[in-house]
């Protein structure tokens, strides 16, 4: 008796239809993990590779698609019987633990994370992957980085780390079950991004500072810089300052998070007035990226990059004016004004914009221009705050134990603040410390700051 293979059967995602098709970029991190019991097979590859394998295969198969651009639309197309897997490279090193822990902590990217393609999504480059890895083992065997990299467009911060949790735990029950084939994830995705039209408002109308049409080849110039060197600072917040800020976050009437980012604002925009007085009436600008799910009504594991970069703009003369209580209020009337109805507002000016540059292109009028995020748009001072306090790092465990230091990359790129957890900040405790990684010009000192010299900055060597 013949068995007949079953019909390859195609699945379609789209990514332009929230915020995704702007993030057409990588993101890196990197893990350590220490062989604290000195396991002959710790974290080896092999089931490292068949637990990537079984997660996008089974649960994650855009991750194992393919980008396919038609007119003004962008999907990841994946199918039934053929995949585009995750690439996972491997390396040993002859080093020490000291010497390794140097390599991350000064973000040795080009050491411990896999190299990715240009992340600019054409037809010409449709295989390009969703997720990348490299394990690095010693040949003392007392631990293992993973260098991690996946793309934005189909998955933001959130997204990612659960996809990261969701490995490891497929990951730990092939450690307990080699045969297992039906798996227990923690964080289950979903893909279908809902119609979220129902939220539209037709009776009003909305400005979109966060974008800019502008010269877009100018705009990639921000993330090579050739002016001032940018230099990475570490900020820790304590326990007790975490309840300082709380305490003054009620009193002004705005949350931790705005508190904190006004903080950084404001204490960095001092800084550069301060260095070079002449910028007072130019730009200050404060962009926070925002995780929009819980606005629109969706699922908090839908598999997406839904995040929208909210913008306020001030003169920096205008900030260094008001006191610390008005720039709280500025950051959060900016992150207020999400609302399901301006997150639409916002998905439908994209795609006008996107449906206008093609069709330009098409008529040979295309100048250059293009919609871009206006954090990455040239101007005297910027301070994109992001937040993954929150995001479930620590509790990426394979089977072999949680990481002991999880490095987010440095971006070299000016005015760029990330509010980070350390190993004992676990499911959002309050009872441990906060990390802030700040990349500045390297004449900013951020402990010249009354703001910021609290948090014990630190400059950090960084290879780049």
């Amino acid at each position: 008796m013949t068995v007949e293979p079953l019909p390859s059967t195609e699945f379609r995602y789209s990514i332009t239809n929230n915020f995704s098709y702007l993030y057409q970029v990588y993101c890196s991190y990197i893990l350590l993990y220490k062989n604290a019991d000195n396991k002959s097979e710790f974290m080896p590859l092999e089931l490292l590779e068949r637990s990537l394998k079984i997660l996008v295969r089974k649960y994650y198969q855009p991750v194992a698609g393919w980008y396919q651009i038609r007119d003004d639309e962008i999907d990841v197309v994946c199918y039934s019987d053929k995949f585009n897997d995750p690439p996972v490279s491997t390396q040993t090193l002859d080093m020490d633990m000291a010497e390794l822990s140097r390599h991350i902590y000064e973000s040795n990217t080009d050491l411990l994370v896999p190299k990715a393609p240009s992340g600019v999504i054409t037809p010409e480059n449709p295989d390009i992957p969703m997720f990348l890895a490299k394990a690095t083992y010693l040949e003392s065997n007392n631990a293992v980085v993973l260098g991690v990299t996946y793309h934005h467009s189909l998955m933001d911060g959130s997204a990612f780390w659960m996809f990261m949790n969701n490995w490891a735990s497929v990951c730990n029950q092939l450690c307990e079950q080699k045969d297992r084939t039906e798996f227990d994830l923690p964080f289950p995705p979903t893909f279908e991004f809902p119609d979220i039209s129902h939220l539209r408002n037709p009776s009003k109308t909305f400005e979109h500072p966060e974008y800019a049409l502008v010269d877009a080849e100018q705009c990639f110039k921000e993330f090579q810089p050739t002016g001032d060197k940018i230099v990475e600072s570490k900020l820790v917040i304590s326990v007790d300052q975490q309840q300082q800020l709380r305490q003054q976050a009620k009193e002004f009437g705005v949350s931790f998070t705005e508190m904190l980012c006004a903080i950084l604002w404001k204490g960095a925009n001092d800084l550069r007035l301060q260095a070079r007085p002449s910028i007072g009436p130019e730009p200050s600008l404060y962009t926070c990226a925002t995780n929009s799910r819980a606005r629109l009504g969706v699922s908090s594991t839908l598999c997406c990059s839904p995040v929208i970069n909210t913008s306020c703009q001030k003169t920096v003369a205008e900030i260094a004016d008001l006191d610390l209580c008005k720039v709280a209020h500025l950051v959060h009337n900016a992150i207020d004004k999400c609302s399901g109805e301006y997150l639409v507002s916002s998905i439908d000016f994209l795609l006008q914009q996107r449906k206008k540059e093609l069709a330009d292109e098409i008529q040979g009028r295309g100048d250059k221009r293009a919609i871009m995020l206006v954090y990455v748009c040239p101007m005297p001072l910027k301070c994109t705050v992001s937040s993954s306090r929150n995001f479930p790092i620590y509790k990426t465990d394979f089977g072999f134990g949680a990481p002991k230091y999880v490095r987010p990359p440095f971006l070299p790129f000016e005015g760029c603040m990330r509010i980070w957890p350390t190993p004992q900040y676990v499911g959002g405790s309050s009872n441990a410390p906060l990390e802030v990684y700040v990349s500045q010009p390297d004449y900013i000192d951020l402990s010249h700051s009354p703001l910021l010299r609290n948090f014990s900055p630190t400059k950090l060597t960084v290879i780049h």
